[in-house]
């Protein structure tokens, strides 16, 4: 594994999942303690229609669809602010016309491109310095108005009706807290893809959770276990020349399980 760190493909690839960990870290918590999983999979998976679109025109494929993405989170961020009720028909339709307008828009692009199989599973191995500038770029942002704006998501987080009477700007921060999902989405996309992206969204928070006594403690504690995640996918995938998307969230994968199970056999020992 040593021997591979002098290569400039897996220095990229070691950036690339340090970047896309603290947003996962943060964004993740939020998405956690709000409960708001399956928007974030609508987001995801809406997100593919932006690849479609900047395949189909020709156009840079991160920017292309961090504009698409943010455009439909806006979407469901007003969908579900003022129906509540049916909130997970609207998700449900806009997740699959945007995955649909995806395929449609591909289908229509002369050509194959061998890139397009990155985008749904991931390709942590391919990251271009240029994406790690816009990912150090969009982290910037991200943790800059979590870090601005903290004691009011946390509010937002545990009583939206209470923070409401204390002036909170609830409303704006419904919708930005949809957009940061969709920069996080966007930034994830390359290190597991958008087939996977939830799972790397959800996990380390949920772990995290467990042990955390703050919700700023749970963001850091999510950060560092989506690296650990990522750093023993990639070395799976290296060792067993695995698809290293699948092994970031394998590992991922059986942490949850044990956990789950440790949780079960205590509850019953009880």
């Amino acid at each position: 594994m040593f021997e591979a760190l002098s290569f400039g493909f897996m220095q990229n690839a070691l950036l690339a999942a340090a970047l896309a960990s603290v947003a996962c870290g943060i964004i993740g918590a939020l998405v956690v303690v709000n409960r708001v999983v399956f928007l974030s999979g609508g987001v995801a998976h809406a997100a593919y229609g932006g690849v479609g679109l900047a395949f189909f025109m020709g156009w840079p494929v991160l920017p292309t669809t961090l504009g698409f993405t943010l455009m439909t989170s806006g979407l469901m961020a007003a969908a579900t602010l003022r129906r509540s009720e049916r909130a997970d028909t609207v998700i449900g339709v806009t997740w699959a016309a945007g995955m649909a307008l995806g395929i449609i828009l591909l289908d229509l692009t002369p050509g194959y491109n061998v890139e397009l199989m990155s985008f749904l599973f991931g390709s942590i191995l391919t990251v271009p310095h240029s994406e790690l500038l816009l990912m150090a770029g969009l982290d910037i942002v991200v943790t800059g108005l979590v870090l601005l704006l903290y004691r009011h998501l946390l509010a937002l987080s545990f009583d939206p009706e209470f923070a409401r009477t204390r002036g909170v700007p609830v409303t704006v921060l419904h919708y930005l807290l949809l957009a940061m999902i969709a920069v996080s989405v966007v930034m994830i996309i390359r290190v597991v893809g958008l087939i996977l992206v939830i799972a790397l969204l959800t996990i380390p928070p949920y772990l995290a959770e467990r042990k955390a006594g703050s919700l700023a403690g749970m963001m850091l504690r999510s950060v560092v276990l989506s690296l650990a995640f990522c750093l023993g996918g990639l070395a799976l995938s290296y060792h067993f020349n695995l698809s290293s998307g699948a092994s970031i969230i394998a590992v991922a994968s059986v942490f949850f399980f044990l956990a789950a199970g440790r949780d079960m056999l205590a509850s019953k020992g009880r």
